[in-house]
Parts: C-alpha cells; sequence; structure tokens
C-alpha cells in the first residue's frame, strides 16, 4: 500500500473515531445537564482535537500493516 494512501485512510479512520468521541461526550454532557452549552461545546472541541491527534500515529502502522 502506499505511504498517501495509508496517510489519507489513517486520517480519514482518525476523524471518524474523534468525531464518534466528542459526539459522544457532548450527548453525555448534555444527559447531565449540569453543564453551561460552553462548557459542552469546548469540551466536545478538547476531545475532538485530542483523540484525534492519539489516533492518528496509532492507526497508520496498523493500516500499513494490513491487520
Amino acid at each position: 500500500m502506499k505511504q498517501e494512501s495509508t496517510i489519507r485512510q489513517a486520517g480519514f479512520y482518525g476523524l471518524l473515531v474523534a468525531l464518534g468521541a466528542a459526539v459522544l461526550f457532548h450527548g453525555l454532557a448534555a444527559l447531565t445537564g449540569a453543564y453551561p452549552a460552553v462548557a459542552r461545546y469546548g469540551g466536545s472541541a478538547w476531545v475532538f482535537l485530542l483523540t484525534w491527534i492519539i489516533t492518528m500515529p496509532l492507526l497508520a502502522p496498523r493500516l500499513k500493516r494490513g491487520t
């Protein structure tokens, strides 16, 4: 598999995982009702960013190996 293709796939899958984590965080924070909107949106953005940063380097070697 080409290097560019692997990085692109890792970015896309990492984006999906990060988006799912951010939506889950926002949903749980909204369900509790104890947090203002700014905290929910800011926390969701923070979770999205950190999850994407963490998952990209983890997914790229795994996709390159094909496992």
